[in-house]
């Protein structure tokens, strides 16, 4: 019974969500592009870039967003879950932090990269200490490929939440990158501890 009204509560909140609603008349795949979009609008990230990699990037619409901005360069997504092609992106079903795919992300751009983005978070299991600390080793395994990948001007966005491991986060940032700043979109839900890190700049 609680399990069945959770999920009508979940369906109600989707149905009067304006981003849910707006992503389905654009033809988005997910709500979440408006955070990218928002995130882009107030920070240029995709101002002189030609090459993105989408980690987690099921469903998609970050990779749809990435298009409409670099329609003639290189997209990459790449995800554990199986998920719709998307146009001008090219896509792996895996492990980002495998060492096989790592280099086969390598090998498509044939160079450093210039963006890398992540809105990438675990299945969250309600206790916000324990989906933080999880979600933080996301972000910062996320920050170590980009450390690999990236021109010395590119850039790192990615999820977080605040909680125990945000300071972590936020001191490793500002040691290997030259700007960082944190942001939390309107699109992202009232309740939700997400954040956003903005990481420009290699050190």
């Amino acid at each position: 019974m609680k399990k069945n009204k959770i999920s009508k509560n979940w369906i109600n909140r989707q149905k009067r969500d304006i981003y849910v609603r707006q992503s389905k008349i654009e033809g988005f795949k997910s709500r979440a592009v408006y955070k990218l979009k928002e995130i882009d609008e107030k920070f240029k990230i995709f101002k002189g870039i030609n090459s993105v990699v989408d980690l987690g990037a099921a469903p998609g619409s970050w990779s749809q967003y990435a298009a409409t901005k670099i329609k003639s360069e290189k997209i990459l997504s790449i995800d554990l879950l199986k998920f719709e092609k998307i146009k001008n992106s090219h896509q792996i079903i895996g492990d980002f932090t495998d060492e096989a795919h790592k280099i086969e992300i390598k090998k498509y751009f044939g160079k450093k990269i210039d963006l890398i983005i992540s809105d990438m978070a675990v299945n969250t299991i309600g206790n916000k200490d324990v989906d933080s600390i999880v979600t933080g080793e996301l972000c910062l395994e996320g920050m170590d490929f980009a450390l690999e990948v990236l021109k010395g001007n590119g850039k790192f966005v990615s999820k977080i939440f605040m909680g125990s491991s945000f300071n972590e986060i936020v001191y490793k940032a500002k040691k290997k990158f030259r700007d960082v700043r944190v942001f939390k979109p309107l699109a992202s839900r009232k309740n939700s501890k997400e954040t956003f890190i903005i990481c420009s700049f290699l050190r």
